[in-house]
C-alpha cells in the first residue's frame, strides 16, 4: 500500500512540474521576454503552493484528491509568475 501511495505522490509532482513549465511558457510567450525565469518560476510556484497550504493546516487539500491539488499548483504558478512579471518587467 505504501508503494502505491508513493507511486500517487511521484505522478502528482510530475503532473505539477508540467503544469508549472506549461504556465511559464506561456508567460514567456506573451511576455516575449524572460522565458526561462517565467519557466522556473511557474514550476517553483505549481510544485510549492500544495506544500505551503499543508503547512498552513489546509487538510481539505488532500481531500479533494487529485484536482484540487492541480488547481492549487495552476492557482501557486499564476501567483508566482505575477510576482515575477512585476519583478522582471
Amino acid at each position: 500500500m505504501e508503494e502505491l501511495l508513493q507511486g500517487f505522490g511521484i505522478v502528482i509532482f510530475v503532473v505539477l512540474a508540467i503544469i508549472g513549465l506549461v504556465s511559464g511558457w506561456l508567460a514567456g510567450l506573451v511576455a516575449g521576454k524572460h522565458k526561462g525565469k517565467f519557466a522556473l518560476l511557474g514550476l517553483v510556484g505549481a510544485v510549492l503552493a500544495p506544500f505551503v497550504l499543508a503547512l498552513l493546516g489546509l487538510g481539505a487539500l488532500a481531500a479533494g484528491g487529485l484536482v484540487a491539488i492541480i488547481v492549487v499548483g495552476l492557482i501557486g504558478a499564476a501567483l508566482l509568475l505575477m510576482i515575477g512579471k512585476m519583478i522582471f518587467d
